[in-house]
Parts: structure tokens; C-alpha cells; sequence
């Protein structure tokens, strides 16, 4: 009777143990790829963008990731971090879903068409840059400026 009480225990607290790990996971802030650097700049090729797709990527400054996502939208393109003025202490980021970004932390979306105004204390926070010969340029000092929000 005790072994099979045991077992029981045992099998639950592995249950509650794999439960407890998922449910970290998903609140943490995913990892993206690293972005191509040269020099003290994010490069990105404008024509590997899709319209209107973020494309997220992950920068390491020391012991920190700083997430950030590029757009192209119609003939612009903008960057913006992975978090907000209002939900970045959660630490969640955002979603591409269908044309918006969408807060991981309290599910509040956005064209990315209205992300440039950023009105509200949940849009993403927009990150300096510029078109320069078909590559769009982030200073690194600007994510770097950033990384506390993560």
C-alpha cells in the first residue's frame, strides 16, 4: 500500500514539476536570432524584409538580450523594441499575428500601420535608424540605451 502511495506521490510532484517549467517558459521573453552587425551598427538588408512582417531579433549587451523588431511598411522602414513603456517590467514582448503586433503581456494589439504614432503607454518603443544604400542602419548605442527595459 505504501509503495503504491509513493508512486502516486511521485508521479504527481513529476506532473507539477513539468506543469511548473511550461508555464516558465511561456512567460519568459523569447530569444530571436542575432542581427547582422558591422561596426557600431545593425545592418539589414531592406529587400529580405517582408511588408508589413516584423521581424524580431535578439542583440546581447553584456549580460542583457535587447529584443527589437523591424517593418517594412509600404516604403518605409521603422524599428521599434520588444517591449513597452507600460508591460516591459513583465518582461513578455510581442507577437506578430495577421498584420498587427500584439502585447504578450496584456494581449492589447496594434497595426503595425499606427506603430509609427505610438499613442498609448503599450506600443512599442521606437528605436532610432535609417535607410543608407538598400540596408537599414541601427546605432548600437541606441539598443544599448534600451537595454534596461529587459
Amino acid at each position: 500500500m505504501k509503495k503504491i502511495i509513493t508512486r502516486h506521490v511521485l508521479t504527481i510532484l513529476l506532473l507539477l514539476s513539468a506543469f511548473a517549467a511550461l508555464l516558465i517558459s511561456c512567460f519568459r521573453q523569447p530569444v530571436y536570432p542575432a542581427p547582422p552587425l558591422s561596426g557600431s551598427n545593425v545592418v539589414i538588408d531592406v529587400s529580405t524584409l517582408k511588408p508589413e512582417v516584423p521581424q524580431f531579433f535578439t542583440y546581447r549587451h553584456r549580460d542583457k538580450n535587447v529584443n527589437f523588431f523591424i517593418v517594412k511598411i509600404q516604403d518605409k522602414v521603422l524599428a521599434f523594441l520588444d517591449a513597452c513603456v507600460t508591460c516591459y517590467p513583465k518582461k513578455r514582448g510581442y507577437q506578430e499575428k495577421e498584420g498587427y503586433v500584439v502585447c504578450r503581456a496584456c494581449d492589447m494589439s496594434f497595426s503595425v500601420y499606427k506603430l509609427e504614432k505610438g499613442l498609448g503607454g503599450c506600443y512599442p518603443i521606437q528605436v532610432n535608424g535609417n535607410v543608407e544604400k538598400g540596408n537599414y542602419l541601427i546605432p548600437l548605442s541606441g539598443l544599448e540605451g534600451h537595454a534596461d527595459k529587459f
